[in-house]
């Protein structure tokens, strides 16, 4: 199928990649859920996304990495990439029905039950990853980054990481577990606005850091090192959510 929208014209504007990615993500699924890419149907390649868009063929892969985590496209060897149908969604499952995206006290539950699944995903990614899923792993990584450095939400960024660590498992398990929890458990709650221009840069490195342990761990394949690097990961932000919530309950 040939190309049938393209790049808004006009002059370039310097943007972070984890922002390019994800505008090019989110036109890209809406021309899938619009039907102008119906399913069965090959998207445009690497090359005709990058001259129609104007960007990087890092950031067409990222787009395209996005889609697939959210199971909207699937690549074939030496074919291309192909749009799937559209799943049906099921019932929420009971064990989150009742939780609140809101409350601190939720998140720090969802936060607990991630470790206990994505310690083991990260030491099965450091042993069984291939070279193509650890090149997505830090592809992620470095959205991650550009979107923190740029100072833009970095949830999806984050989100595609774990995802992106989930699959190198090679157990399809681990991905459909988060892709069941959501993005909207990647802590952020515990940057707040009013924190002062210091407090947020150290926050940033702290994430940065976190990160690059986890990923270089899993590409070195030290499966107790990456299991080590993500309990670090993900129990620091159980603890940052737990002073956020010693505060909120601090007497006025």
């Amino acid at each position: 199928m040939s190309m049938s929208f393209q790049a808004r014209s006009g002059a370039k504007v310097a943007t972070a990649p984890g922002t390019l990615t994800t505008r090019l993500a989110e036109e890209l699924r809406k021309a899938i859920m619009g039907g102008q890419f119906p399913p069965g149907s090959r998207l445009p390649s690497e090359a005709q996304l990058t001259e129609a868009h104007g960007v990087s063929r890092t950031v067409v892969r990222e787009a395209i990495a996005a889609l697939r985590a959210d199971r909207l496209v699937e690549a074939r060897q030496g074919a291309g990439v192909f749009v799937l149908e559209a799943e049906v969604p099921g019932p929420t499952p009971l064990f989150l029905r009742n939780i609140d995206h809101e409350r601190v006290s939720s998140m720090i539950e969802l936060l607990e039950l991630r470790t206990a699944v994505e310690v083991e995903a990260a030491g099965l990614a450091a042993l069984r990853r291939s070279p193509a899923q650890e090149e997505v792993i830090f592809e992620r990584h470095f959205a991650v980054r550009a979107c923190l450095e740029a100072s833009v939400p970095t949830s999806e960024a984050d989100f595609a990481l774990h995802l992106a660590i989930a699959e190198a498992t090679n157990n399809p398990r681990f991905r459909e577990f988060l892709a069941l929890i959501g993005k909207n458990v990647i802590p952020r709650a515990a940057l707040r606005n009013d924190d002062a221009e210091t407090d947020q840069a150290a926050y940033i490195h702290l994430i940065l850091q976190e990160h690059q342990d986890i990923v270089t761990a899993i590409s070195n394949g030290d499966e107790e090192g990456a299991r080590a690097a993500m309990r670090r990961h993900l129990r620091g932000s159980q603890g940052r959510y737990r002073a956020l919530l010693r505060e909120q309950r601090q007497p006025v």
